[in-house]
């Protein structure tokens, strides 16, 4: 049986109106800063937040069991010849879904934008030797496949990110401008601005999914756009 997690209107509340796309960041950095254990790293060159225990550990293993069903090869945009670049795993969540639609809800709700600007939910894995080299979220506004991934929904603003285990040993992400490696750990959630207050992207997100030495590592990543995503 799928994990239930509560939502607004099972508690009685109705939430604020969403903050939209997320762009621009103060009210949604403020909403976050308000929730009760988020921790926000300090820096003055990017927006990032770490929230330990924000879904339990029987529904990330059953978010595993989903991703190991459907995996293919994970790809990148603005490829540079290197095909060791990212040598995950990606599993692409169905927009009908139970477990999409439980996380979306989660993660729209914790963070309060709009649902509609939200890409499709995706897993990864990680497997011994794998990794994601440095690289950021947004697209490259002269890049060759700009078109291609921003000509309808436009930019990313935020990526939500959860660990759904913990390795034996490596799978760490480091944020290589401001020289911060947070570990994985079970139900642990990152999220991180990926523009600057102008619009562009801001290149201090950099950061590198690092290689797993012992075990897999699995993660749900969901990302935000400008406009619409459907």
């Amino acid at each position: 049986m799928a994990t239930a997690i509560e939502t607004p209107s099972q508690t009685g509340f109705a939430p604020p109106p969403p903050f939209g796309s997320g762009y621009p960041a103060a009210p949604v950095v403020a909403h976050l800063s308000a929730q009760p254990g988020i921790q926000k790293v300090p820096s003055p060159k990017l927006i990032l937040f770490v929230m330990r225990h924000f879904i339990p550990a029987d529904l990330c293993r059953e978010l595993m069991v989903r991703i190991d069903a459907e995996r293919r090869p994970s790809t990148v945009s603005d490829f540079n010849g290197d095909d060791a670049f990212r040598t995950s795993e990606t599993c692409d969540f169905r927009p009908d879904e139970h477990l999409t639609q439980l996380i979306d809800t989660k993660i729209a709700g914790f963070m309060n934008l709009d649902p509609a600007h939200g890409e499709t939910l995706q897993g990864q894995r990680y497997g011994v030797g794998q990794e994601f080299k440095a690289h950021t979220d947004y697209f490259d506004p002269l890049g060759v496949d700009w078109e291609k991934f921003c000509g309808v929904a436009g930019q990313r603003t935020w990526t939500a990110m959860i660990y759904l285990n913990e390795p034996g040993a490596g799978g760490a992400t480091r944020f290589k401008v401001i020289d911060k490696t947070i570990h994985p750990e079970t139900g642990k959630l990152l999220i991180w601005n990926n523009l600057n207050p102008d619009g562009s992207g801001n290149a201090a997100t950099l950061h590198h999914g690092m290689k797993v030495r012992l075990g897999a590592k699995f993660v749900l990543t969901k990302w935000f756009r400008e406009r619409p995503w459907r």
